[in-house]
């Protein structure tokens, strides 16, 4: 199933002329709009433009703040906690990742906590951004606002999906980590839902605790639950995962599930480490090239062709649509044209196949 293919330039200037309508200022239309459609280029069609019409609604009835700068708590020399006053949460985290790549290398280590941000959207994106100038990064963030994850053994909600992300600079393309402690996301949840379908897998409790492939489990009354990475045999690897996250980016910004929820938003944690200040980035590189080459190397299974490194589809896939035209996921275009037409925004044509 896929839909229309489109120019690059013209989804991101679609996209950000959508986020001007509603009030983004400055930068911040068009930050959001690259990082969403960079998304959708990588391959995570679910939390690209996808994201887009729940951004503009968000926007619109006041939810998200659309102008001003996040608020300074606290600095020093290789650490920033920032508020981000519910500001747009592509756009603060895409500041904070320049923030901390700044105290890097300076000091060797920068980073950042954002409290109270809106949405924050791929993960993924933000990482070349480091890695192309051979910086190790990582990121993770929770939403203290919303749950979907029982903690393991458990059957109520407590966590959300609790995303990370690790950028490693190699010789060649990146080593690009994009995962959560869970073993499926909200996004990809709700896709099924809304067209009728159900996981291949049993990666859902039901509220009586019974595994489920069906997110209609989230309907009932009380709702069903994700499980954490590792399933029902190994989900405590998921648990202790997201018991890390949550305190890395709700427990170091200060602001969390113990405080009043503000609605869908984000705790994040950006961290930025420069090889230089360490061995040096050619001791690093050596070494992760060497285990770069070992995983390529490695005799694959029965039915895989080769052995892949993370991200390296994903580098492949927004190369080639940086050169063909980005094909977008058939229920993306038809959600964003009455947002188009209400906001008075001209559509992009797709390019002829």
């Amino acid at each position: 199933m896929t839909g229309d293919r489109y120019e690059v330039g013209a989804l991101v200037a679609f996209a950000t002329a959508l986020f001007e309508k509603v009030g983004l200022d400055g930068d911040k239309a068009a930050v959001t709009a690259r990082l969403l459609v960079d998304a959708d280029l990588m391959g995570h069609t679910t939390h690209g433009l996808n994201l887009a019409g729940p951004y503009l609604a968000e926007a619109q009835k006041g939810s998200m703040t659309t102008s001003g700068q996040p608020e300074e708590v606290a600095r020093k020399p290789a650490a920033l906690t920032l508020d981000g006053r519910r500001l747009p949460g592509v756009w603060l985290t895409a500041h904070a990742v320049d923030e901390a790549i700044a105290m890097a290398k300076a000091t060797g280590i920068g980073a950042v906590s954002i409290r109270r941000a809106h949405h924050i959207a791929c993960l993924a994106t933000f990482l070349p951004k480091a890695t192309e100038q051979g910086l190790y990064i990582q990121i993770a963030c929770s939403d203290p606002n919303v749950a979907s994850v029982a903690p393991f053994g458990g059957t109520r909600a407590v966590f959300t999906p609790d995303p990370y992300a690790i950028g490693i600079p190699t010789s060649g393309d990146p080593i690009l980590i994009d995962t959560s402690a869970s073993i499926t996301t909200n996004g990809m949840s709700n896709r099924l839902l809304a067209e009728g379908r159900t996981f291949d897998h049993p990666w859902l409790l039901t509220a009586d605790g019974q595994p489920s492939n069906d997110p209609k489990v989230f309907n009932t009354d009380p709702p069903g639950t994700i499980l954490p990475t590792g399933g029902l045999d190994h989900g405590h690897k998921g648990y202790g995962l997201a018991l890390n996250i949550e305190a890395l980016s709700q427990g170091l910004s200060g602001f969390g599930r113990a405080d009043p929820g503000e609605g869908w938003g984000a705790s994040v944690w950006v961290q930025v480490v420069d090889p230089d200040a360490f061995a040096g980035l050619p001791a690093f590189r050596r070494q992760v090239d060497h285990i770069v080459q070992a995983c390529q190397a490695c005799p694959p299974r029965p039915g895989v062709a080769a052995v892949r490194l993370p991200g390296q589809a994903a580098m492949a896939k927004k190369r080639q649509a940086e050169a063909e035209g980005a094909v977008l996921h058939p229920s993306i275009m038809p959600a964003l044209l009455p947002w188009a037409d209400r906001l008075g925004v001209p559509v992009p044509e797709p390019i002829a196949r």
